[in-house]
C-alpha cells in the first residue's frame, strides 16, 4: 500500500511527532504541502492530512493546499491533529476538513487527534498548556490508530 502523509506542524513539531509514529507503522513518508502534488496523491492508497490547530481550525497552509486540489476519482484518506485543548463543539473543525476532503474526491476512513504542547496567546503567558504532550500515551495511541488503518 503506497502511502503519503501531508503534515504542517510549525510550532513545537507536536505534529510532526504523531506524523513520524504514523508514517514509520504505514511505511509513508511525511512530506509537508509544498513537498507534493495532486499528481503524487493520485498514485497513493491512502492519504493522510494533519496539523496542528491555530485558531480553532487547522493550519492555513493545510487547508490552502486541499481547497487548490482538483476533484479527482474517490481514494482513502485520515485527518488528524494536535492541540492544546480539545475541540469545541460549537466549532468541529475536524469534520469541516473532512468534508472539504470528501469535496476533493477522498473517502475519510478515520480521524484522530491529541493534545500537544501550546503557547499561543493567551496560554503564552502562562508558559503554555499541554506540556509535555504529546507524551508516550499519545504517541502509542497514534501507533495504534496507523495500525487499524492497515487492517
Amino acid at each position: 500500500m503506497k502511502v503519503v502523509i501531508v503534515c504542517v506542524s510549525v510550532s513545537h513539531g507536536n505534529t510532526e511527532r504523531v506524523a513520524e509514529v504514523m508514517a514509520d507503522v504505514l511505511g509513508a513518508r511525511v512530506v509537508s504541502p509544498e513537498e507534493v502534488g495532486p499528481a503524487d496523491l493520485d498514485s497513493c492508497d491512502l492519504v493522510g492530512f494533519g496539523s496542528g490547530i491555530f485558531g480553532m481550525d487547522f493550519h492555513p497552509r493545510l487547508r490552502r493546499f486541499i481547497e487548490e486540489l482538483p476533484s479527482k476519482r474517490r481514494r482513502k484518506a485520515f485527518v488528524f491533529s494536535t492541540s492544546g485543548l480539545p475541540e469545541p463543539r460549537f466549532r468541529r473543525y475536524i469534520r469541516r476538513l473532512a468534508r472539504l476532503l470528501g469535496q476533493k474526491g477522498f473517502d475519510v476512513v478515520d480521524t484522530f487527534s491529541c493534545r500537544g504542547f501550546d503557547t499561543w496567546l493567551p496560554f503564552k503567558l502562562v508558559g503554555g498548556i499541554s506540556k509535555n504532550r504529546p507524551g508516550t500515551a499519545d504517541l502509542d495511541a497514534a501507533r495504534r490508530f496507523a495500525e487499524g488503518l492497515l487492517g
